[in-house]
């Protein structure tokens, strides 16, 4: 699986988050790389946990759509005599 690219403002974004964080919750001031450097590390490593999850549940909300597809279908069979 090759590693996830964010889109430049989503990434800017998510590093001021992270900075805001840092200075809310532990009163740290962090700078662009550290935040840089933390969001790349949570990415690498949470990441292929936080995919796994939502293919999961892709594949759960898929399944019951096809379900009640399945259910359609044969709702739409005609009577044999």
């Amino acid at each position: 699986m090759k590693p996830t690219k964010l889109p430049k403002e989503q990434k800017d974004q998510m590093i001021a988050n992270i900075q805001h964080y840092f200075s809310i919750e532990r009163s740290e001031e962090i700078g662009n790389l550290a935040a840089e450097n933390f969001l790349d590390f949570i990415m690498k490593e949470l990441g292929p946990y936080i995919y796994n999850q939502a293919i999961s549940d892709a594949r759960m909300l898929i399944n019951e759509k096809m379900v009640h597809i399945e259910d359609d279908l044969y709702s739409l069979e005609k009577q044999q005599r």
